[in-house]
């Protein structure tokens, strides 16, 4: 599709008070509004099974958030002696070799070989700097390393939290679902967080079956866009795998009828990544920058679970894809109107394109 998108059509007004800095709990409390085409409704995250039907299936991400702000001191050895300066590390990406490319505040001082400390276990020496980051090597490694984070480390909140509020000890637990497995994201799929085990079991007693996938979400879902042509953005690319258990999974409910419904647009992105070659969902592992706009054919996605995003962010904008933009529009208005709280820590939606799809 080839026609010019303006930014400032996936903008909207916010009150700030809507932006919730804590989770509802117990989590299933949030509030849900419910979406069929242009039909909106309000509702509670328990209420969730009412609107699934047997043979449905939810694509769940599995992917477990490193608690990667780390606080340290640069140390620095001069002919004037040993000195030390704090400085915040904020971990974005391992590479095949165990080395971390991280974010540094303040980093205009920091310069390849210099050791940043942060505890009397743990260490780091900065190999390299770039436009993406520092690119840092840990005195430890593996298991040893995945341990000391997880003692030293703050949950790495967006920033509209983080400006707002320090990260403290609940966001441990806050800020990582009930079913996070795999070891590697620097933010949570937060459509997610509204799920607890109750709520799993209400939804299986109900014949709605589960699928896991794996996409580590980066720091780069929070990036704005500034190109005030749409189709002019670059995606940030973050690695995803969809298991060849989970290929079967969706393909056998698409095939029965069962409606495929990813929780959260990490894992829409990833499933309908996979179908790009074929249009039918196939095994798949690598590194994902699709960029889902207005215009875009969903290969595999028949519905959405997901929370209320940014304004004139990708997240705005794939969600108008699914639903189309004057639907989104009117979602969003109820939304404000109705105080739904909004963002990562907010209330959620279920989002089903067709009005015809009623459980």
């Amino acid at each position: 599709m080839g026609q010019f998108m303006k930014l400032s059509d996936f903008d909207f007004d916010l009150p700030e008070k809507l932006i919730a800095l804590r989770p509802a709990r117990p989590r299933p409390s949030s509030r849900l509004l419910v979406a069929r085409g242009p039909s909106i409704s309000d509702h509670h995250f328990t209420d969730l099974p009412e609107f699934l039907r047997k043979g449905d299936l939810l694509v769940l991400n599995d992917t477990k958030v490193i608690p990667a702000r780390l606080s340290g001191q640069r140390r620095r050895i001069s002919d004037q002696g040993e000195t030390f300066a704090h400085v915040e590390v904020t971990l974005l990406s391992a590479d095949k070799s165990g080395d971390w490319l991280a974010l540094a505040k303040p980093g205009r001082r920091l310069k390849p070989g210099e050791t940043i400390v942060f505890s009397k276990d743990l260490s780091a020496e900065v190999l390299n700097k770039s436009s993406q980051g520092v690119r840092l090597r840990f005195s430890k490694q593996g298991g040893t390393l995945d341990r000391l984070i997880a003692e030293l480390g703050e949950m790495p909140l967006p920033p509209y939290i983080a400006g707002r509020r320090a990260a403290d000890a609940q966001d441990k637990t806050d800020y990582q679902t009930v079913f996070a497995r795999e070891l590697g994201a620097v933010a949570a799929p937060t459509a997610s967080l509204h799920f607890d085990l109750p709520l799993l079991e209400n939804l299986r007693a109900k014949g709605v079956n589960t699928t896991t996938v794996t996409l580590h979400v980066g720091a780069g879902t929070f990036l704005p866009v500034k190109t005030d042509d749409v189709s002019k953005h670059r995606m940030h690319a973050e690695w995803g795998q969809v298991t060849k258990e989970a290929a079967q999974a969706i393909a056998a409910a698409k095939k029965a009828g069962g409606r495929i419904i990813p929780v959260g647009t990490t894992a829409l992105r990833l499933i309908e990544t996979a179908a790009l070659q074929t249009g039918k969902i196939a095994p798949w592992t690598g590194e994902t920058d699709i960029f889902i706009k207005p215009g875009f054919e969903f290969a595999v996605t028949d519905g959405l679970i997901t929370n209320f995003h940014l304004p004139k962010s990708t997240l705005m904008i794939l969600v108008a894809a699914l639903m189309g933009r004057d639907t989104i529009r009117d979602i969003y208005a109820h939304a404000v109107t109705n105080n739904y709280r909004f963002f990562s820590y907010g209330d959620g939606s279920l989002l089903l394109p067709d009005s015809g799809y009623d459980a």
